[in-house]
């Protein structure tokens, strides 16, 4: 018999200002976004019946996130080599977090990056 895994999800938000290289249209000029980060993570253990805190696993998305937040995220080392997309902020935020959480017992299972309430990407490591 397969054993379910527990999963939970918490959302914060930031806000910066990119631009799209080797991009023709209104993107390709500096703006901002008012940004909502959905972190998802799952695991099979639980410990004290958590799978992990809901506090530390926003302390720790907060972290990050303090790192873009009121940025060019075009002056970003990853975002020099990467264009700063949707898919690729939520690659940024999903290797960032993946070292964070190591020490627990959590897998990352989706990272979606909202740019306003109408659109967004999603990072999702195939294992």
């Amino acid at each position: 018999m397969k054993k379910g895994v527990f999963e939970i999800k918490v959302f914060d938000f930031f806000s910066s200002a990119h631009h799209l290289r080797n991009y023709k249209g209104k993107c390709e000029r500096i703006h901002g976004h008012n940004w909502k980060v959905e972190l998802v993570v799952s695991g099979q253990e639980l410990e004290n019946g958590m799978l992990i805190d809901f506090a530390i696993l926003k302390e720790k998305l907060k972290g990050v996130l303090d790192i873009l937040d009121h940025r060019d995220l075009n002056t970003i080392p990853f975002f020099k080599k990467k264009n700063p997309t949707s898919e690729n902020i939520c690659l940024y935020i999903y290797e960032k977090m993946e070292k964070v959480l190591e020490k627990y017992s959590v897998s990352i299972k989706t990272v979606t990056v909202w740019e306003n309430e109408k659109q967004c990407a999603s990072y999702v490591k195939v294992r």
